[in-house]
């Protein structure tokens, strides 16, 4: 290496360069740095001329930098060509901090390159702890842009109404949003209300946000080794969701256990802070039903190890009760004849395993917390013993309830004429939505009371067709778009691992709604039109 390239200047002024560079990728402009042209006249003002050796030079540096020593320095305002005042760290910070650790970002300006934009580095076990909402508002410095693309990509109607843009903008950004919201979904909400109409939540989905909008996640291993890397946090989590999840409870083996089979090991914590490679991770207690029994384990998302551990305790707890079980484990009198009803939506076998899974539910922990104590699971055992008796007796009375209903409806699609086969699709159609393999365990019991007087107002639908054709087809279009609203988003949901609760009971809005418009005297629980649903369906865009 020539001395010069080990001297004191040459360092510091490297360094400063790659420092006034790195503010050019985050204020994405090129007009920071100054030219190599700048570069040499600084050299040219303070070398003598004549020096055209390292030997001369090395020799002239000595000499004149034991007079003065910051000769050949350069200063940040002499490597800039402006002040990129707004390139703050505020701004642009250097980490995020995320899932109880600090995640290094890395900007770069290079459009077209897969590396444009902001990217975030992460532990793959950390993956599955990512908050995709807060990576969504990207960093201070880059996220108006990014609000900006959000309203221009607007139909031209709302877009007219948003002006002026930068103003908008601004106001929106000082307003503050609750918290875990996403930056479309806080945008959305802030338009509407500016707008007095709620926006559809696909609003955007026929669009593209330029990539380098989104933060691109490159996951590596123990050792920096990069794993993956994608815009798409879903995408990448199913391809390393799993190994993550491993990788995670391998921070705290200690904690873990294999072969429970009945609660003898104290307290579960809602959270446990382990310390891996240096990181703090937070990780979440659960209990995981395992084919050789429960095991205790450490997992990497809360609604992972709440879900995870209610179904484990449901399984010590059927061990607990077996002997109260035994009295189900063919069904009740009436259920071979409701199976049969139902044979053509479900097997027999299926549809009995099914109805015992909604009963333990209900029984065992129905609306209760989940127990995170020997005691508290002790008590829990004692009230799921008390109340099995009349769940179980309810659940096979219902069962039989609805098979009566859709034994009834189906008839009813069988025997419709062929000119009416659109009709028949659409009747059965609603139908299977209604009564599916696991339908009794997967729809909520306070709905699923209701299946009977569903079915039973599909029947009357039917039956009453003739009398007025033109009024069946103009509410069931409009239903029927409403149905597809309400799908439409659960599919997002499901997609993105999310679940609304507003959303879910929307779903059985409109089987209400189906009922007062098409067998009114079967009446409703409570008032509901086109009008309440629209109500509901803001109050749901709105978050």
């Amino acid at each position: 290496m020539p001395a010069a390239t080990r001297a004191p200047f040459f360092a510091h002024n490297h360094a400063l360069r790659v420092e006034v560079a790195e503010l050019e990728h985050k204020a994405r402009r090129q007009d920071v740095l100054v030219d190599d042209e700048a570069i040499y006249a600084f050299y040219a003002e303070r070398i003598p001329e004549g020096i055209c050796t390292t030997v001369a030079f090395d020799r002239w540096r000595r000499a004149a930098e034991a007079e003065e020593p910051k000769r050949l320095f350069m200063t940040r305002e002499a490597l800039m060509r402006h002040a990129a005042q707004g390139v703050t760290e505020e701004q642009y910070p250097e980490a995020l901090d995320m899932a109880g650790a600090r995640l290094p970002l890395k900007y770069r300006f290079a459009p077209g390159h897969a590396l444009d934009g902001l990217t975030l580095t992460v532990p793959l076990a950390l993956l599955n702890q990512l908050d995709a909402a807060r990576l969504s508002w990207l960093v201070p410095g880059m996220v108006r842009e990014k609000v900006g693309w959000y309203l221009k990509a607007l139909p031209k109607a709302w877009r007219n109404r948003l002006t002026p843009l930068p103003e908008v903008v601004t106001a929106f950004l000082e307003d503050e949003p609750p918290a875990g919201e996403s930056l479309p979904d806080a945008l959305r909400r802030f338009a509407s209300t500016r707008l007095g109409a709620p926006l559809p939540p696909d609003v955007w989905d026929a669009q593209s946000l330029p990539p380098h909008l989104c933060v691109n996640v490159t996951v590596v291993d123990a050792s920096d080794r990069e794993l993956a890397s994608d815009r798409d946090l879903a995408a990448l989590r199913g391809k390393l969701g799993e190994a993550a999840q491993l990788t995670f409870a391998a921070a705290e083996p200690a904690f873990e256990r294999k072969g429970i089979r009945t609660w003898d090991f104290g307290e579960l914590p809602e959270t446990l802070s382990v310390v891996r490679d240096g990181r703090k991770l937070t990780g979440y207690p659960a209990l995981v039903d395992e084919p050789d029994g429960v095991s205790l384990r450490l997992l990497d998302t809360r609604a992972a190890a709440d879900a995870a551990t209610r179904a484990a305790t449901l399984t010590l707890m059927r061990a607990e009760l077996k002997d109260a079980l035994r009295r189900w484990e063919k069904g009740e009198p009436g259920f071979l004849q409701a199976a049969l009803a139902l044979k053509s939506a479900v097997a027999t076998d299926v549809l009995l395993a099914d109805v015992l899974a909604a009963v333990r539910d209900r029984a065992f922990i129905g609306e209760d917390p989940l127990p995170r104590t020997a005691r508290a699971y002790a008590d829990q055992v004692k009230r799921a013993r008390t109340r099995l008796p009349a769940v179980a007796e309810s659940a096979f009375r219902l069962l039989s309830e609805i098979a009566v209903e859709y034994h009834a409806v189906s008839r009813r699609i069988a025997a419709l004429p062929k000119p009416l086969a659109r009709l028949a699709a659409e009747a059965a159609s609603q139908r299977a939505r209604l009564v599916f393999p696991g339908f009794f365990s997967a729809t909520p019991w306070r709905s699923l009371v209701h299946l009977p007087r569903y079915l039973k107002a599909l029947d009357r639908r039917l039956a009453k067709y003739p009398e007025n054709a033109q009024r069946d087809a103009k509410h069931a279009e409009a239903v029927a778009a409403l149905w597809q609203r309400y799908w439409q988003r659960e599919e997002a949901n499901r997609a993105a691992g999310r679940r609304e609760p507003a959303l879910d009971a929307f779903r059985w809005l409109i089987e209400e709604l189906r009922v007062s418009l098409f067998a009114q005297e079967l009446r409703t629980p409570f008032p509901v039109s086109y009008k309440r649903l629209e109500k509901a369906w803001k109050e749901i865009s709105a978050g």
